[in-house]
């Protein structure tokens, strides 16, 4: 049975974003994800988590300005040095949330740049933040992301994805299969899982339902099939919560929505 992550960067929302911790245990998680932990002191952050019985199951790198619409610097030339201070702050905080994965945002590609000369740059940055991960036990995730929701994003599919693994060649370095994204630019789920989780190289599941990215039970994705085609190919990891609940669900709020997932919890 997959074990289920809060993303808080988008559940909860309606609460404070500390706040949203001890509301994601009340609702039976027992990990938590989300993009960015940088805003808030390391410190703080892990007595959260240890109050609450969470883990800490994932973050981001730092990701360029975020506020101002980019989303993430790793395949950008003129960014190699800010990148590899983010790789010993992501690190910094990893260690004290003692957080085992670490995704890299591959980014939008620079409009100024070939695209075979951005993957160098982004091939490059794996293989400089794999090694420094990996002294630490911590592995480094890439993820596909779907152009409709991130126009001009450079990693959109999971052969990309994979085939970028292997020639940045680490064996920390894992792909984030974000379901929701795979079914919008690819489909052909069940398949995609059968191919790719048994050669050991996802090491992160997200899910959210298509087209409105809300819950996994809304929309055209049969989860509870997909579940058991995880369990069938032994996926033993996280399976993160990423999606933006209905708004038709308040007050209730973000449990509200979640009769999809008490079975499992």
């Amino acid at each position: 049975m997959p074990r289920f992550a809060a993303n808080l960067s988008m559940l909860f929302t309606e609460l404070d974003f500390l706040a949203r911790f001890p509301a994601a245990a009340r609702c039976g998680f027992a990990g938590v994800e989300y993009l960015f932990p940088y805003a808030y002191p390391k410190e703080q952050l892990a007595e959260t988590l240890r109050k609450h019985g969470l883990t800490q199951v994932l973050h981001n790198l730092p990701a360029g300005d975020w506020e101002h619409g980019e989303r993430g610097i790793a395949c950008h030339l003129d960014r190699v040095g800010e990148f590899q201070e983010g790789v010993e702050r992501a690190i910094d905080y990893a260690r004290a949330l003692d957080c085992r994965q670490i995704n890299c945002l591959a980014g939008i590609a620079p409009e100024s740049l070939p695209l075979s000369r951005s993957r160098e740059v982004f091939v490059g940055n794996l293989k400089y933040a794999a090694p420094r991960l990996a002294e630490h036990g911590i592995k480094l995730l890439i993820e596909p992301i779907n152009t409709r929701d991130m126009p001009g994003f450079y990693l959109n599919r999971q052969d990309q994805a994979h085939q970028v693994v292997q020639d940045a060649g680490a064996s920390n370095l894992k792909v984030q299969m974000d379901l929701y994204h795979c079914q919008i630019v690819e489909g052909d789920l069940a398949a995609k899982v059968r191919h790719y989780v048994p050669t050991g190289c996802v090491g992160h599941v997200q899910i959210a339902g298509v087209p409105e990215r809300h819950e996994p039970d809304v929309g055209e994705i049969n989860y509870r099939y997909l579940f058991g085609v995880l369990d069938g190919c032994g996926y033993n990891g996280w399976v993160g919560c990423e999606y933006r609940p209905q708004a038709g669900l308040a007050p209730g709020g973000t449990s509200a929505g979640l009769a999809w997932i008490r079975n499992y919890l």
